[in-house]
């Protein structure tokens, strides 16, 4: 039985479990006018043995797919030659993984084989036949372990067994355990990120790295090249992030912040039950229709439009990107600006209404100080979506690495120079590759500042309405 299976299997016999705790429970307490004399409720003891049916299990069967294809291939090499158990870790490889295809075909005839092909042919069939042998015994194990699991619970049961207090720990671990998952992932992708930015800062010096104006990592054909020796100066990119990201948030943040202002505060609700899903929409929508309206609409109007103005303006430019990720970016800005706005507590707006203010008075100095703090996340979380944004930049903006403040030119970001590092068969030993993770780092260090300035905005403005 495969993983997939196994798991709904799991969830069933979980089910079960919860109404079978339910029955017996009833039946500990002598029927059903009297679970008033259970020390918890019936419901509470159904759940608590659907828990145990189903934690233990799915435990044992993450356990289990995370050593289960070690072990075989570690068994199926012991039926080998010698001589081909002998073979270089790659060439070893590669023969195992010709089996594994092989396996994909089902069960070999081993009739008529020369000797050459027989070996091969019986490692096929010994590796199917594993896998089956594998796959029942795992399914063996956890069905065992979950009824188990479920005689042991029910064994315990009495009129004194107190089913709420060990259902809410187990919840409780559930939710430590949920929260060391989001830690530990978080400090692995850091970990793995900065683990191969160390190898690439070992071969290309941090200062060029961060100082250095000139981007161009790709191999080149001629030692006289510019990057017959690499390099790797990364401000162009920082450059250009920074300006298609100031382009789109000088649009996305009055923009936004003003329909929900509008929204909240002066549109009536027909109006507002129109205009909010239109904006949801329109924050659903794919980048990549985001990036064919700014290649083929936006980025040729402004083309045309600085010719007829005399202006040189390039096909492909940093304002025709900026000026489409602020429109995308509208959305989230207006969305959770307006739910902050309504957040705000009732009596704040009516006081200062009743004091005199005028409304427009209210909303600049109660309700837009009271809401900073969600305003803040919501700028932060635009410029952290503008930031990260790629295909819209390769689009519109071109990739060509170029030095400038002049919106009206080519210009790249970091992200699209990630994508462009890590695209096809790349060699992870290399500072071309490497510098992939070099510039992912950097975004990490930008993020982390941004959060560390928001906070102290928000927790600065809080106070005053603590």
């Amino acid at each position: 039985m495969s993983s997939s299976t196994l798991i709904f299997a799991i969830l069933f016999l979980a089910l079960f479990s919860y109404w079978f705790g339910i029955q017996k429970a009833v039946k500990v307490a002598g029927g059903l006018g009297k679970v008033k004399h259970l020390a918890s409720l019936p419901r509470q003891f159904g759940m608590l043995t659907g828990f145990w049916c189903g934690i233990p299990a799915l435990l044992v069967l993450l356990i289990w797919s995370v050593f289960e294809a070690n072990v075989v291939e570690s068994l199926l090499i012991s039926t080998l030659p010698e001589q081909v158990q002998n073979l270089p870790g790659s060439e070893l490889g590669l023969y195992l993984n010709d089996i594994k295809v092989m396996a994909g075909s089902g069960i070999v005839s081993l009739d008529g084989l020369a000797d050459d092909k027989l070996v091969t042919a019986q490692a096929v069939n010994y590796y199917i036949q594993t896998n089956q042998n594998a796959s029942w015994l795992k399914t063996a194990l956890i069905i065992v372990i979950a009824l188990a699991s479920v005689a042991y619970v029910v064994s315990r049961f009495s009129l004194d067994f107190r089913a709420r207090n060990q259902l809410e720990s187990i919840i409780r671990w559930i939710l430590m355990a949920s929260s060391a998952i989001a830690v530990l992932t978080t400090l692995g992708i850091v970990l793995s990120v900065l683990f191969e930015s160390i190898q690439f800062f070992s071969s290309v010096p941090p200062w060029e790295f961060l100082f250095g104006t000139q981007w161009s990592p790709q191999i080149a054909m001629r030692s006289d090249q510019v990057a017959g020796s690499g390099a790797f100066g990364a401000v162009p990119l920082f450059a250009g992030t920074l300006l298609i990201t100031l382009i789109a948030m000088t649009i996305s943040v009055p923009v936004g912040l003003m329909t929900a202002i509008y929204l909240s505060q002066y549109a009536s609700a027909k109006m507002r039950s129109f205009a909010k899903p239109m904006l949801e929409i329109l924050a659903g929508v794919p980048t990549v229709v985001y990036g064919f309206f700014a290649a083929l609409t936006v980025a040729p109007f402004i083309r045309d439009a600085g010719e007829w103005m005399g202006l040189s303006v390039a096909s492909e430019s940093a304002l025709a990107a900026g000026i489409v990720m602020g429109v995308m970016i509208i959305p989230f800005v207006s969305s959770l600006s307006d739910d902050a706005i309504n957040a705000v507590p009732t009596p704040l707006k009516e006081g200062s209404l009743g004091m005199g203010a005028t409304p427009s008075e209210t909303i600049k100095l109660v309700l837009l100080p009271a809401a900073i703090p969600g305003i803040v996340g919501a700028i932060l979380l635009a410029v952290s979506r503008a930031i990260g944004e790629t295909m819209i930049v390769v689009m519109a903006a071109g990739m060509a690495a170029n030095l400038t403040a002049n919106p009206l030119e080519s210009v790249t970001t970091v992200t699209v120079q990630i994508v462009t590092l890590l695209t096809g068969d790349q060699e992870f030993d290399t500072p071309k590759t490497l510098a992939a993770f070099a510039l992912g780092l950097m975004l990490f260090i930008t993020t982390l500042a941004l959060n560390i300035i928001a906070l102290k905005v928000v927790r600065k403005y809080r106070e005053q309405y603590d």
